[in-house]
């Protein structure tokens, strides 16, 4: 019978598995969207588990947590384009192009943190979830734990808190 540990380190392996499924069955498609990315989820998760990959059951696991991380993404990108565009509108690019453009670079960090204490409001992870690299942050006492691979969100060392937001 396998370890608790081994069999975490084996769900890690099979999220980062149908997280590449799902890459490559998504770039394959000629649609782009989420609809396209939801299909390429399905089909992937299909595929692994026919394939043996995983059970049934784990695979909707894993799919819900995998669709819950591209979430993510996809709402850190719109708002970071939301921002582009707001900071290259067409009417701020007159005589002044290159002090705009200069004074757009200097702010991408400023952008990009605001962009992340957005996010780490938009959704909860739990202990025992799986999830990819990232910081999580403790919602009952702000403790910071960085996750340097796929794996288990563990209870915070130092509360025991349950709940976190994720950032990267």
């Amino acid at each position: 019978m396998e370890s608790s540990e081994q069999e975490k380190d084996k769900l890690a392996r099979q999220y980062d598995m149908l997280a590449g499924k799902f890459k490559e069955l998504y770039l394959a498609g000629k649609e782009r969207g989420r609809e396209s990315m939801s299909a390429a989820l399905e089909m992937a998760h299909q595929e692994l588990a026919a394939l043996g990959e995983f059970s049934e059951k784990q695979g909707e696991e894993l799919k819900r947590y995998l669709a819950r991380d591209l979430d993510l993404t996809i709402s850190d990108a719109q708002q970071l384009g939301e921002e582009a565009k707001e900071r290259l509108n067409p009417s701020r690019l007159g005589a002044g192009a290159i002090a705009s453009l200069v004074s757009v670079l200097e702010l991408t960090g400023n952008a990009l943190h605001s962009l992340s204490a957005k996010t780490k409001e938009s959704l909860t992870y739990r202990t025992g979830e799986i999830t990819s690299a990232g910081t999580l942050t403790c919602r009952a006492c702000g403790q910071k734990i960085h996750i340097k691979q796929t794996g288990h969100v563990p209870p915070c060392p130092k509360c025991n808190g349950i709940l976190f937001n994720k950032g990267y």
